[in-house]
């Protein structure tokens, strides 16, 4: 029953078990997430639900109304007593953190032990979301379907249990768990509930419940099957109680007559036409590409100085594989939809100042707009409590968006003395860009969209009321996440003044909030903001304001916010300012190589068209053992903390390398690594409505073939030249570059 490795380079394969859940290969269908693991006679699978957050006192916590401090606040930054502002901006507050992502619990499947497994192999096929185990006596197939919303799995052996487990690493103990299996209407049933301690301020608990059909029967609290079953799996998560048993019950019985293949197709005929909307084909010789996913990484990490294209190209693909499996409901967590631990790293949560737009990248120029409406439900599900931080904080209209949020809430009360997360004034517009983006990617009106940049560009109307002698506007107090200039002792202070990140933030929010709505009231205050500031060294400052000199070895470039995603500094219209740009980013070290600062400068890099820096970035991550054997990515080198954003980052970097878009104008290999050297990219969406339908090159040129959506003229540049081309809608223009 060994079955054959899904189509390269569109799935991943390995002869190895996985011993440990961080090698789980992995389905999701954007609100559940499995992990399948383990060995051929007892596989492990770990259930995962983006909403399972374990309580802990802060799910009603509030932004301080500290509005009234406000002058005196300003006053000491601007007097150089920045470290009492931040003590008067914490309101006397520790740092709290978000209610903490938690896996739900395990399914167990266990058969006595039989002959070795020979001709084990198990695979991910990202074209189909489906996970195979297989061998000589068996065979275990799972997905989690988005069509019915529920997990699926099909084993194939002659005898087998199959049970639930809470037994999951790090589980608090008052965690509770009860376990117990069933039978209703000749169906066996088995059940899971866990109940949060009732003192965590939050929700009720969650529970999975398990249809096992076939030649089953409920024994204590497992089930014993022979031959063949079919397990299909909902889950819930409750704010109070009772419990939903039987609402459960009944949507796994109105699916009881579907087999598994009618399953799978009802989920494909979704999930297979998003991923197929963009592809990389990098000419990698047919025996590399179907290597097994543990030889592609002993490869790449036997040479760590040259990327292993046949892994940069699998990576590209699992890269929007999880993109998509980890977005539906919300858009991905710091560990996309999956975790086999308690006591997730940053509390497994969304972090907002770089790591969750860095994940979606790729999303709008990848042709996913399903990605970015979950990122659009999770703003829609906050933006109410940005309105009251914005209120609470400093009397103002408008949006003020926390650093971080678990999903349930975006209320801001993430800081401390130390950490003015209140200062960061930037979150609104830095979260709305990616919707403003699929705007401009597919030209749909920006409907309620318009209103949030109003509000975000309102709240810089009543928060800029300072001014210098000049009569530019002053941003106090300011923050560039996560780093402050020093103070005179040399130890930094991160409340500031006029950081280039808020000043971005602001200059993009009023302008963007004109072009939505079609009424600018907002250009006299446009006018007066403050100008980039490029130091002595000819770089791009941090803070736009005197006396701003920051930690240069630090792992985020939130300063260079303009050049990406904004594309408000460019080579192109800009020189000189993306020369400080680029001035700031070669001096820039990598702190602790955390996987969302290389990729952030791999962005900034493609934007400016540096080439050779996008590769040493790149490098930073597949030449560093950064991917386990089911291509999730760790945080740091050295397989150090489970985490997305590198496999979720990674497409979007090779394609901004390779197609970077405006409106009305489109450059095809801005910034191209040497490792890309030749190769096809299909389906890509650009800014302005055109998408290239296929991009190929090599040493000897460039051939593309461009439609819009609507008649257009278009600018189209490359190394090899530059072409105007008029496109009317629907028909495709080829162009040949050489």
């Amino acid at each position: 029953m060994t079955p054959p490795p899904p189509e390269p380079p569109h799935g991943i394969w390995d002869t190895a078990p996985a011993a440990r859940w961080e090698d789980a290969f992995l389905s999701g269908n954007g609100e559940y997430g499995i992990m399948v693991f383990g060995q051929p006679h007892a596989e492990r699978i770990v259930f995962n639900h983006h909403r399972f957050v374990l309580p802990n006192g802060t799910r009603h916590a509030r932004a301080p109304r500290i509005a009234d401090r406000l002058p005196l606040v300003r006053d000491l930054v601007l007097a150089g007593r920045r470290a009492e502002a931040g003590a008067l901006l914490a309101d006397g507050r520790e740092l709290r953190w978000t209610q903490s992502f938690h896996p739900g619990y395990a399914m167990t499947i266990d058969a006595a032990d039989g002959p070795a497994a020979s001709g084990y192999r198990r695979s991910t096929d990202f074209a189909t979301g489906e996970v195979v185990v297989g061998w000589d006596a068996g065979r275990r197939r799972s997905f989690v379907s988005r069509a019915d919303a529920m997990a699926v799995t099909h084993v194939d052996m002659p005898a087998f249990v199959v049970g639930l487990t809470a037994d999951l690493p790090g589980r608090p103990d008052d965690v509770r768990y009860d376990v117990t299996a069933y039978r209703r209407g000749g169906h066996a049933f088995l059940r899971v509930r866990g109940r949060y301690p009732r003192d965590g301020g939050g929700a009720y608990g969650f529970e999975g419940l398990t249809l096992v059909a076939g030649d089953a029967e409920a024994t204590g609290d497992r089930v014993a099957v022979r031959g063949p079953a079919l397990l299909t799996t909902v889950l819930d998560r409750r704010a109070e109680a009772p419990w939903r048993t039987g609402e459960l019950e009944e949507t796994l019985l109105a699916r009881a007559g579907a087999g598994y293949d009618e399953l799978l197709a009802r989920h494909t005929a979704v999930h297979t036409p998003m991923y197929r909307r963009v592809s990389l084909d990098l000419g990698v010789p047919a025996r590399e590409r179907n290597l097994p996913v543990g030889e592609l990484i002993a490869r790449q990490n036997a040479d760590p100085a040259t990327p292993l294209p046949a892994l940069l190209e699998r990576l590209f693909h699992c890269g929007r594989y999880l993109l998509i499996s980890a977005s539906g409901v919300l858009p991905p967590r710091l560990t996309g939809l999956w975790l086999g631990a308690w006591d997730a790293a940053w509390a497994g949560d969304f972090t907002t100042d770089a790591n969750l737009n860095l994940q979606l990248a790729g999303a709008n120029i990848g042709a996913l707009p399903e990605v970015t409406a979950a990122h659009a439900a999770l703003v829609r599900g906050q933006v109410d409590d940005w309105r009251r931080n914005a209120q609470a904080i400093y009397g103002a209209r408008g949006l003020l968006a926390p650093g971080r949020t678990d999903g349930e809430h975006g209320n801001l009360f993430h800081f401390r003395a130390d950490w003015p997360w209140a200062a960061w004034l930037a979150g609104a517009d830095w979260l709305l860009h990616p919707l403003w983006e699929h705007h401009l990617v597919t030209g749909e009106p920006p409907g309620e969209l318009a209103g949030w940049l109003a509000e975000a560009a309102d709240f810089f109307v009543d928060f800029l009321t300072v001014t210098d002698d000049s009569g530019a506007v002053v941003v106090v107090p300011s923050f560039s996440p996560e780093t402050g200039p020093p103070d005179p002792s040399g130890r930094p202070v991160y409340v500031a003044v006029n950081a280039t990140m808020d000043v971005a933030a602001a200059r993009h929010a009023l302008a963007t909030a004109a072009e939505a709505t079609g009424v600018d009231r907002w250009a006299d205050l446009r006018a007066r903001l403050p100008a980039y500031r490029v130091d002595a060294r000819g770089a791009l400052a941090e803070w736009a304001w005197p006396g701003g000199a920051g930690d240069e070895d630090h792992r985020h470039v939130s300063h260079l916010y303009p050049v990406w995603p904004l594309d408000e500094i460019n080579p192109d219209d800009t020189p000189e300012l993306a020369a400080a740009a680029h001035r700031a980013l070669a001096l820039r070290g990598d702190e602790n190589l955390s996987a969302h600062g290389s990729l952030h400068r791999a962005l900034v890099a493609a934007r400016l068209r540096d080439a050779a820096l996008v590769q040493e970035n790149l490098l930073k991550i597949v030449g560093n053992d950064m991917f386990f054997r089911s291509l999730m990515s760790a945080h740091n080198p050295g397989l150090e903390i489970y985490n997305a954003d590198a496999v979720h980052t990674l497409p979007g970097v090779l394609i901004e390398a390779l197609v970077h878009s405006r409106p009305n104008l489109v450059w095809l290999l801005p910034a191209a690594p040497a490792a890309l050297a030749a190769g096809t990219l299909r389906g890509v969406a650009c800014r302005g409505g055109v998408r290239v339908e296929e991009l190929s090159w090599d040493g000897d040129g460039l051939r593309a073939r461009l439609v819009a959506a609507a008649d257009r003229r278009v600018t189209v540049r490359s190394p090899y030249g530059e072409r105007v081309v008029d496109l009317a809608a629907g028909v495709a223009a080829e162009l040949t570059l050489p």
